[in-house]
């Protein structure tokens, strides 16, 4: 008799909780088809919400990525070995110098994350020189549209910006002094020669890829993801696309 009456009981909670979810669906369809959100989207608003949106997932994105190990953890975007290079890391981790790779990793990563703040004021100057045209392509764009757009817009300017932050980071961290160790190392080895890296472009290119990945991740999700669209402004633009 019990366990009947628990089963009643769950069966009205689950039943219950459905209803609920379903008024706040109804809810939301209510005030998406209201008659305000129907009305015309001048370009002024158009360009706000877009500015609005590329705002938010810009600050999503280089707030995680700044971090401690905001690179290093995400597997997406981890900096590791080039793959020119990775022969000369395989063989000494074989030889039992693991721990300077380790560290070599970790000190690239760092770097990474210590240059990402800077992407911040560039993005903002870049969102005040959009147009109307600009707008229209990323609302009808794909997914990543407004991400590929600033991609060009900014990427030489945070280039510039990121590379000597990153040039100085390695130093500073001990990027530079693993990698000159670890080549040193495996010049060692016998009928080996070990390639040389442009350590400090190569860690610049790597941190602007995964600042933008986290930005596009957060564009799909601002698009795709009502609960992340997290203002009016907002979710009335991108239901007219």
């Amino acid at each position: 008799m019990k366990k009947a009456i628990i089963i009643l009981i769950i069966l009205f909670v689950q039943i219950f909780s459905a209803h609920v979810c379903h008024a706040g669906l109804f809810d939301r369809l209510k005030k998406l088809f209201s008659s305000s959100d129907q009305e015309r989207i001048d370009e002024s608003t158009i360009i706000t919400a877009l500015k609005e949106a590329i705002s938010i997932g810009t600050d999503n994105a280089i707030k995680s990525v700044s971090e401690l190990d905001g690179y290093l953890s995400n597997q997406a975007i981890k900096i590791l070995i080039p793959d020119n290079f990775k022969m000369v890391t395989d063989g000494l981790r074989k030889i039992g110098y693991t721990k300077p790779v380790d560290d070599f990793i970790l000190s690239m990563n760092r770097a990474a994350e210590k240059a990402a703040p800077e992407a911040k004021s560039i993005i903002i100057d870049a969102l005040k020189e959009m147009t109307f045209d600009d707008a229209k392509k990323i609302l009808n764009g794909g997914d990543t549209a407004a991400t590929d757009y600033f991609k060009m817009k900014t990427n030489e300017k945070l280039y510039d910006a990121f590379e000597p932050i990153i040039s100085s980071s390695v130093n500073e961290v001990g990027a530079t002094r693993y990698y000159k160790e670890l080549t040193s190392k495996f010049a060692l080895l016998p009928f080996v020669k070990a390639e040389t890296l442009n350590l400090d472009d190569y860690v610049t290119n790597k941190a602007l890829d995964g600042l933008f990945y986290m930005i596009a991740e957060e564009e799909k999700k601002i698009r795709a993801d009502p609960t992340a669209r997290v203002t009016e402004l907002l979710e009335k633009v991108f239901k007219k696309q």
